[in-house]
């Protein structure tokens, strides 16, 4: 057991996110995630069988069961250890990527490798190791991010920009000159992919072209209308003045939908994943339709996971299943046939 020692200030900012996501409604305000706007064409006659629709897929050398990855939200607490065990051993029965939260923490205090490490449950995850880009400017290099890699035996290292949260929170880090510089730095030495996600304000087309210019493997555009980053530290902030000015971004950012619809063309052909504010199965199908190559879920399986890892199993099952169906509804039996099954109605 991971000997008793006072939080550090990362490591108790993370217990607090974890208690507000879980105890809280930190969805924005005023603005969703764009998916509304778009239905797909039912066919009446799909003309295959629901048997033969097959949303499998390959990413980063791991075969997954459907284009849907857990996505990144905790670690660090002896709580978040429960909720990321459980998250693990749902994704490697159900075939799903997993990523991790900010391992910051992990490196400030190695003893808390226990609350991130889910290799032994999840021994054929496709599994992310998550990082704040930021701290690219703070001192860690490859060496550090190597070492997170090797320990959380991860696939690839997820590097999440948070410009707006960084700002809101008193102690944040907002030295972002010169931050697609290091990100390149990184991608360059790294022998493991490097993506780079948003939090849930959305990642505009031309710094989806300039990330992958600088050499990522994958961004995940992580748009407006799920989880707000805002809401969460507004609901932590001690000084009314700051929760005020937290409250004022209730409705920031880019929509998802929009942000992957921008996304791809200014990068048509590179891995673009898809997150923020996806609930159900039928809008994993609408982002893998509007471009996307991976969907992800954060929120919802954080909060099902922390009622019990019944929940959890249960939730990746409606989620695949509303995916076949719907695959099967618009005549799909892969996942790329989904392009192109979609109709604006906005």
């Amino acid at each position: 057991m991971r000997s008793e020692r006072p939080e550090s200030p990362t490591a108790s900012r993370k217990a607090e996110h974890l208690r507000i996501n879980v105890e809280r409604d930190v969805r924005g305000k005023g603005i969703e995630n764009g998916f509304a706007g778009w239905r797909f064409a039912h066919r009446a006659l799909p003309q295959i069988d629901l048997a033969e629709v097959d949303p499998s897929t390959e990413l980063f050398g791991r075969r997954l069961s459907a284009p849907m990855l857990i996505s990144c939200m905790t670690g660090g607490t002896v709580e978040a250890q429960q909720i990321n065990e459980r998250l693990a051993r749902v994704a490697e029965r159900h075939g799903l990527a997993m990523g991790l939260g900010s391992a910051r923490a992990l490196i400030e205090a190695p003893d808390l490798l226990e609350t991130f490490d889910v290799r032994a449950a999840a021994p054929n995850v496709l599994l992310f190791a998550n990082l704040g880009a930021v701290q690219l400017k703070k001192g860690y290099g490859i060496g550090e991010c190597r070492r997170l890699v090797e320990l959380l035996r991860a696939d690839a290292l997820v590097l999440h920009l948070n410009p707006l949260q960084e700002a809101l929170q008193p102690e944040g880090d907002t030295c972002f000159r010169g931050l697609l510089a290091k990100i390149a730095e990184l991608a360059a030495a790294a022998e493991f992919p490097v993506i780079v996600k948003e939090v849930g304000w959305g990642i505009a087309a031309p710094e989806v072209r300039a990330l992958f210019d600088a050499g990522v493997a994958a961004v995940d555009v992580a748009g407006a209308g799920g989880t707000s980053w805002s809401e969460v530290e507004r609901r932590r902030i001690g000084e009314p003045w700051r929760a005020r000015v937290a409250a004022s971004f209730c409705d920031w950012g880019i929509p998802t939908a929009q942000c992957l619809i921008e996304a791809r063309t200014v990068a048509p052909k590179e891995p673009i994943f898809a997150s923020g504010g996806i609930t159900t199965g039928v809008e994993v199908a609408k982002a893998l339709a509007l471009g996307a190559d991976l969907a992800g879920i954060a929120g919802p399986f954080l909060r099902a996971a922390n009622a019990g890892e019944e929940s959890a199993d249960e939730l990746a099952r409606e989620l695949l299943e509303e995916l076949r169906v719907a695959m099967f509804c618009v005549g799909a039996r892969r996942p790329d046939d989904l392009r192109g099954r979609l109709r604006s109605v906005s």
